[in-house]
């Protein structure tokens, strides 16, 4: 279970961060990213470490190489809590990128992942969203 403190802090940081980019903020974006990064590396290996701050922190990285290793981050914390929510949906983001980087096997992998931790979620979006990028990727 995610810390409340820790949990409202990152959402409205996302929310903010959201806004900065729609707004073409540079510096308040930054300003933000730097404040996420700084949350997630102080709560690192506490008991206030939890998937969801990598993964958003992984959302709003640019350079998408650099998202990756952060995401492979999010993910072995959710397995390590046995988060069958996250490791679906941090399994379908890195997917999705993977994808974007040409890295078609690699993204397949992911989803095969994400689709096995899927079992038993209730996000039915999420599993046919899953499926159905799994099932594109499959056929091309």
């Amino acid at each position: 279970m995610i810390n409340t403190k820790v949990y409202k802090a990152v959402y409205e940081l996302a929310e903010k961060l959201m806004k900065a980019a729609a707004k073409d903020d540079r510096e308040t974006f930054d300003a933000l990213f730097a404040e996420l990064n700084a949350i997630c590396i102080d709560n690192e290996n506490t008991d206030k470490d939890h998937p969801e701050q990598w993964e958003t922190l992984a959302d709003f990285t640019e350079e998408l190489e650099d998202a990756l290793p952060i995401y492979q981050k999010a993910l072995d914390k959710a397995v390590a809590k046995q988060s069958k929510d996250h490791m679906s949906s941090i399994g379908f983001s890195m997917a999705m990128l993977q994808v974007e980087l040409g890295q078609t096997d690699n993204a397949i992998q992911s989803l095969e992942q994400a689709k096995a931790s899927a079992y038993g979620i209730e996000d039915n979006e999420l599993k046919a969203e899953i499926d159905q990028l799994l099932e594109t990727l499959k056929t091309d």
